[in-house]
């Protein structure tokens, strides 16, 4: 059931479509909701002029699902007309009793947030969200790779890096339309759980003597994995998608130098399927706060 924020004055600061689906549960639960960098129409938010200004006497404050994009403090935020920097000038016009809800946190932000006493809730930490969010991430990255194979998917041979939630099913679905998928990880017991679940394995150590034979790689691998020695041993126009946060698991200059097709895929379920990102979004962030504010 969601909560009653009949009058309770929330902020969220830049984001994409998601906060737009999200700017809407918010509204039917009756919470005023101040808003900078995002569009408003029809009444869903208060629409103000300064960040400053959307985060003065909220009760929570929304960061996008990236949070900060660099170790400058650079807020991610596609409809922002100008670079919006979240640093100490704007944290501490944050109320010190207000929860920080954001998808994940880079060190910066969390350093920052720290320093000032603030509550930070990284959603992404929640295992439903994680989960559900993986399935737009997966469906993005096999039509990115789509639309670059010269290949079909089915009958691929797909690599995907790392086995953590977005890997299961980024491989399930790899292996659903054909593909010849292998999955390569450090954790033994991931690796006994793909093989379990019918793909091919490989431990990381060892990738550079398998990895040659790929069409298409999937790094979900949060380090840089895909190193020049990896990229060198690469079919010529193998396609490499890196779903891994910035900067990714992958050395980009060199694939450019080899003419590889790399592509770094930071939030693909804003870009691919935003209603559905949005709803799984305003689940976790309407949960979060009934929590945070005992509503």
């Amino acid at each position: 059931m969601a909560p009653n924020l009949q009058a309770v004055e929330l902020a969220i600061l830049g984001g994409d479509a998601r906060e737009l689906v999200l700017l809407d549960s918010l509204g039917r639960c009756g919470a005023v909701t101040k808003v900078f960098g995002l569009p408003v129409k029809d009444g869903r938010g208060v629409s103000c002029s300064s960040p400053i200004a959307a985060v003065t006497g909220v009760r929570a404050v929304i960061l996008p699902v990236p949070g900060v994009i660099d170790e400058e403090g650079r807020l991610f935020g596609t409809y922002l007309a100008r670079p919006l920097f979240v640093d100490d000038d704007l944290v501490v016009r944050f109320p010190p009793d207000a929860p920080v809800l954001v998808g994940k946190a880079r060190p910066y932000l969390r350093d920052l947030l720290g320093r000032h006493g603030l509550r930070l809730v990284e959603l992404m930490e929640l295992p439903e969200m994680a989960v559900l969010n993986s399935i737009p991430s997966a469906e993005g990255a096999i039509q990115m790779a789509m639309e670059r194979l010269p290949v079909t998917i089915h009958g691929s041979r797909a690599y995907v890096l790392g086995y953590g939630r977005t890997g299961i099913t980024l491989a399930r679905m790899l292996l659903g339309i054909g593909a010849k998928t292998v999955v390569s990880a450090r954790n033994p017991a991931q690796l006994a759980r793909a093989f379990e679940a019918g793909h091919g394995t490989v431990p990381l150590a060892v990738l550079g003597d398998f990895i040659g034979d790929a069409d298409v790689v999937f790094n979900t691998v949060p380090a840089l994995v895909l190193s020049g020695d990896l990229l060198s041993r690469l079919k010529a126009r193998t396609v490499i998608i890196d779903l891994a946060s910035a900067p990714g698991g992958t050395d980009f200059g060199c694939a450019d130098a080899l003419g590889l097709p790399a592509l770094l895929a930071p939030a693909l379920p804003g870009r691919v399927a935003p209603q559905t990102a949005g709803e799984i979004l305003a689940k976790a962030v309407l949960e979060t706060l009934a929590r945070e504010l005992a509503l």
